[in-house]
């Protein structure tokens, strides 16, 4: 077997939550791909099955679709469960679900003396509900499936978790407090739990996609009625030395990578894929 291709993931188990969205997406393809076996998970059962059947279809590999809650542990286990029964011990866990909201995002960025009559539209009213909705998406939505699906690999001896954080977790933007918090504790957990299964040979590591169109932030970069870039997408792309979004291929290269042997003495890192927003100075 060549040790420079991807033939060695054949056959391995992966279990990705949030497997139907655009990110997810794109994982499961490049997965897929090079014939990993993928259990989808999805709140929406039919959502889940919708998105196993794509790749079914397009790549002629194993894929189901499972319900489950990523922040209902029991949900999470039966899912478990589901895909053991399956496919066996699972090899791979890919922790995707997460998301933003407009009752976590500000509509001002700045509050300043002219707006003091608008607090309304800053931090200071934001739905604490929906503050606590969106971070515990997000951060306990990756805590509580890596508890139970690493089970496999701990008696395994070896596994791979990939996490998805995002630029908010290196840079916060202005408007979403909840998401850039809640992403910026994914890599310290990232971090810490690579260390954590260090010894069991359970690698844990993330990547940060920039701005990427998806149904969580389109209505913050498109604007709905002419179909163009809101000011915000204006200063997102301005902001981007490459001058464009993220299309979904792009995250392929650094996902293999991370999941494969050819990363076996990588772990702990959280790898950009943002065209290089993260270290542009805008000078």
């Amino acid at each position: 077997m060549n040790k420079y291709s991807f033939d060695h993931l054949k056959d391995k188990v992966c279990v990705i939550t949030g497997g139907g969205g655009v990110i997810g997406s794109a994982i499961t393809d490049c997965l897929s791909a090079v014939g990993i076996k993928i259990a989808v998970l999805d709140i929406s059962k039919e959502a889940a099955d919708k998105a196993a059947k794509v790749l079914v279809d397009k790549f002629g590999t194993a894929a189901i679709g499972v319900e489950a809650n990523v922040l209902d542990e029991d949900s999470l286990k039966k899912a478990k469960e589901e895909v053991n029964k399956t496919f066996g011990k699972i090899d791979i866990l890919v922790n995707c679900a997460g998301g933003n909201s407009p009752k976590a995002t500000t509509q001002l960025e700045f509050i300043e003396k002219e707006n003091l009559s608008e607090l309304e539209k800053t931090f200071y009213g934001l739905s604490v509900d929906g503050f606590r909705k969106v971070f515990d998406l997000n951060f306990l939505g990756t805590v509580l499936p890596t508890m139970v699906f690493t089970k496999d690999m701990i008696e395994k001896g070896e596994g791979s978790v990939l996490n998805v954080s995002s630029m908010n977790s290196y840079r916060p933007l202005t408007k979403i407090p909840a998401y850039s918090a809640a992403k910026a504790s994914i890599n310290n957990f990232t971090e810490w739990l690579a260390v954590h299964l260090a010894k069991l040979n359970i690698r844990v590591n993330a990547i940060a996609p920039g701005f990427f169109l998806t149904n969580q932030n389109r209505f913050l970069l498109i604007d709905e009625k002419t179909g163009g870039l809101t000011a915000r997408g204006n200063k997102v792309i301005s902001a981007t030395p490459m001058g464009k979004f993220g299309e979904p291929e792009d995250l392929h290269g650094a996902v293999l990578y991370l999941l494969s042997d050819l990363a076996k003495f990588v772990t702990g890192v959280v790898i950009p894929i943002d065209g290089g927003f993260n270290v542009y100075s805008g000078v």
